[in-house]
């Protein structure tokens, strides 16, 4: 019997068991899904296999994912694992595993790093976003310290550096496009 034929087996007798832990009738199903009774007793043993169009009003009406109702493999590990870089004394933390497009990252600057301005440029468009400490950026002819929770957007070209903005720790979140997307979009006010 090759998997599908397996969980499509199984179906019949996790519906019972889901059925009667709530102690309902098929009856009672039967009105709340407006699937006949015999439809649903034949669900149940076997003789009826499954269909979409069964399966997701008992979900419904049990009120679980229609994963739970055909025992449905685990999908794997949803977790990130972060794998950290070094740039120097900076740790950089890739959020986002998407080649190309906006990625995401997580920078730490670690203390009395950093601390001279070596203006860059490139293709993209970049927004920070400081998490915690005090950031320099330095921006075209603008050299400014960002608190934490402020946010800078730019276009990376720009000349533009940053680095310490004091002598303690900086931990900044980015996105980057390397396209040049903007990084969101702001709504204006509906026109009366």
């Amino acid at each position: 019997m090759d998997e599908l034929e397996q969980v499509l087996t199984e179906v019949g007798p996790r519906l019972r068991a889901l059925r009667e832990s709530r102690s309902v009738t098929l009856a009672a199903l039967s009105k709340a899904t407006g699937i006949s009774v015999s439809t649903l007793s034949r669900l149940e043993s076997g003789g009826r296999k499954p269909s979409l169009e069964l399966l997701l009003p008992l979900a419904k009406a049990h009120q679980v994912p229609l994963d739970e109702l055909v025992g449905a493999p685990p999908t794997g590990d949803p977790r990130v694992h972060l794998q950290p870089m070094r740039r120097g004394d900076e740790t950089i933390i890739p959020l986002n595993r998407q080649p190309g497009g906006l990625r995401a990252f997580k920078h730490i600057i670690p203390a009395n790093s950093r601390l001279t301005p070596e203006p860059k440029t490139h293709e993209g468009y970049e927004w920070m976003y400081v998490l915690n400490g005090r950031l320099r950026l330095v921006l075209g002819q603008h050299d400014v310290i960002m608190k934490t929770g402020e946010v800078a957007e730019f276009d990376t070209h720009v000349p533009h550096w940053f680095g310490n903005g004091d002598d303690r720790p900086v931990e900044i979140l980015s996105l980057f496009g390397p396209q040049g997307e903007r990084m969101h979009v702001r709504a204006a006010p509906k026109q009366s």
